[in-house]
């Protein structure tokens, strides 16, 4: 779902700059108000966490991949607001660090991971899981019902996210085409982007979403109850897994091929006989310090979990560098 460069017109990508900014100055007043220092642990562990999880593809039938997003998990472990600033600057240090989404197309790809996610994420959880009373959470925070409704939650959020980005890319050829009617952006119509994008969504990463949404959330509600942030200390357990996860990461190299629709400009001539124009000046707008998660004169294994690690590492300074903005 990271769409890049070259993919979106500038009518679509100025509009969904124009729709975040709102949003962005939203999330960030909202933390300012409700963010104390005992937070930011756990802030900080969900940012990181969702970065580290969309580096691991996974192959699916036809040659493509995809990965988790996290965004549900972070929504609900801190609060949809937050959730969306936690998000968006994972997908900045992503796109800014390591080419994985664009620059023209940010504000679109924090629109369907960061602010559809975690506000679906967080209010399917929430309507599914009652309202239980602190004293339940306490005694059944591991309970069935809960971790059905955390996956569902994650499971509904990622199939929104993927039917945002489905629809936004299948306009892009009635939106943005020449005179003679070819393409100048993503070429493919919605009757292409629908099924390409929502089949595996909905049969693959889904589940995994799910899967992982409730995986994380009970281990924290199990150990910590219905005020997550009640610690004023890193969550141990979780920093380790974290760093299982980093070491992990090479895992993702397995999977062959890329996400369907986040290809090169240059590979579009193999599959539709021509480079989109808009796409071919935009595409290589930014190649990022680090493309790939690669780095030079580095095994390609070793790059990967030193990337995580870097950016893992910078997403915990950055929300640290902000909390104590926050307060002074």
């Amino acid at each position: 779902m990271h769409i890049p460069d070259g993919y979106l017109g500038p009518r679509t990508c100025v509009l969904f700059y124009a729709v975040m900014l709102p949003v962005w100055y939203k999330a960030l007043k909202t933390a300012e108000k409700t963010l104390e220092a005992r937070h930011l642990p756990l802030v900080a562990f969900s940012s990181a966490f969702v970065f580290v999880i969309m580096m691991f593809n996974f192959p699916v039938p036809g040659g493509t991949t995809g990965h988790i997003a996290g965004g549900a998990l972070v929504s609900i472990v801190v609060g949809p607001w937050v959730g969306v600033l936690a998000v968006s600057i994972a997908l900045f240090l992503q796109a800014a660090i390591f080419a994985d989404g664009g620059i023209t197309t940010y504000g679109v790809n924090c629109f369907n991971m960061a602010f559809l996610m975690s506000f679906s994420g967080y209010y399917v959880f929430r309507i599914l899981d009652r309202g239980q009373t602190n004293s339940r959470c306490n005694s059944q925070g591991n309970s069935r019902t809960r971790r059905v409704a955390l996956f569902v939650a994650g499971y509904v959020a990622v199939n929104i996210a993927a039917l945002s980005t489905a629809l936004i890319l299948g306009i892009q050829p009635i939106l943005e085409h020449d005179p003679g009617g070819r393409a100048l952006y993503a070429p493919y119509p919605l009757q292409v982007t629908l099924p390409a994008m929502l089949i595996p969504h909905i049969l693959f990463f889904g589940p995994l979403e799910g899967l992982s949404t409730a995986f994380v959330a009970s281990y924290l509600f199990k150990t910590k109850g219905e005020d997550l942030s009640r610690e004023k200390t890193f969550v141990s357990p979780m920093w380790v897994f974290l760093l299982v996860l980093i070491t992990l990461t090479p895992l993702g190299l397995i999977a062959s091929g890329k996400p369907w629709g986040e290809w090169a400009g240059r590979e579009f001539s193999g599959f539709i006989g021509y480079v989109p124009a808009g796409m071919q000046r935009l595409g290589g707008l930014w190649a990022g310090l680090l493309p790939d998660y690669g780095m030079e004169g580095v095994p390609r294994s070793m790059g990967y979990i030193l990337s995580a690690f870097s950016g893992s590492a910078a997403m915990v300074f950055v929300i640290y560098l902000v909390g104590r903005l926050w307060r002074r």
